[in-house]
């Protein structure tokens, strides 16, 4: 499995909001200066995160984004998943169950499973919050 540069871009950004005032709202173009991601490709990857309900916006003037909740409420799973969709090393894991015809002969089916669960466990278990204390001891 490989994280595409939207996933971690949106990882990135995701960051940069929880580490900027929570009370207002962000543009686009500041996060984009910051972060060095082009205005253009950080709205379609903002557009993802506010489509999943990860952030919020606002017009105007003093319009932007921020985060709809505080950073120890997002995992980093939520965030990747909302970009890359299924983190799954191979298609048969997609679906929540198996489709594959193959699935009861597959002797690497096992492999895909535990690798899979493996990311999950990661992605799953660190929060915003956890990369942001994380960088502080850095």
């Amino acid at each position: 499995m490989k994280i595409s540069t939207k996933g971690r871009y949106a990882l990135r950004v995701m960051v940069d909001l929880a580490t900027t005032d929570p009370e207002n709202y962000i543009s686009i173009k500041n996060i984009a200066n910051r972060q060095k991601i082009s205005d253009k490709y950080l709205e379609q990857i903002i557009s993802s995160l506010n489509k999943a309900g990860l952030v919020k916006s606002t017009r105007g003037a003093l319009g932007g984004y921020k985060l709809t909740k505080a950073p120890k409420d997002y995992t980093v799973g939520m965030i990747l998943r909302s970009i890359e969709g299924s983190l799954a090393p191979v298609s048969c894991l997609d679906d929540e169950e198996n489709q594959c015809p193959r699935c009861s002969d597959c002797v690497s089916l096992y492999v895909w499973e535990k690798i899979y669960e493996a990311v999950n466990n990661v992605v799953d278990t660190i929060t915003l919050q956890d990369i942001i204390d994380n960088s502080k001891l850095r």
